[in-house]
């Protein structure tokens, strides 16, 4: 999942920011934020956003799942790393975003907490009738547990 800017209203930086996102997956349902800002917005992704100075991957991942839905996360696997770049109508890059994947258990009940409009459970089939943020599909199918 592209992180949020840390003011919806903020420029997009100038050069690639560096984000984490983790596929939690219960009952063969992965679950998926709706994102509150840009870019982005209103579509569904998985939790996530950006690594701070000094912060661990694995627990970036931690701390973005917890204030995006509440849960706590287990031990993560690595899946992939992926850019998502946010470009306008005329092709100019808006945001370019390098995003480390993980997958892993979660314990909890989530809720839409910090920038998550939504967050819901969800089977690989129903993710086609979904708006999602770029190349959701392909990550879910190598992230399934």
């Amino acid at each position: 999942m592209p992180p949020s800017p840390a003011q919806p209203d903020a420029p997009p930086p100038v050069g690639p920011v560096l984000g984490v996102s983790v596929a939690v997956w219960r009952d063969g349902k992965v679950l998926l934020v709706q994102r509150g800002h840009a870019p982005w917005r209103g579509a569904w992704s998985l939790p996530g956003g950006r690594v701070e100075r000094g912060e661990r991957l694995a627990e970036a991942a931690a701390r973005e799942l917890a204030e995006e839905t509440g849960l706590t996360l287990g031990t993560p696997r690595l899946v992939e790393a992926l850019d998502a770049i946010d470009r306008a109508a005329d092709g100019t890059v808006r945001g370019h975003y390098v995003i480390i994947v993980f997958t892993a258990t979660a314990e909890g009940t989530p809720e839409a907490a910090s920038d998550a409009g939504a967050v819901g459970w969800f089977a690989l089939d129903q993710i086609d009738a979904l708006t999602t943020t770029p190349d959701l599909k392909r990550i879910l199918a190598l992230s399934e547990r």
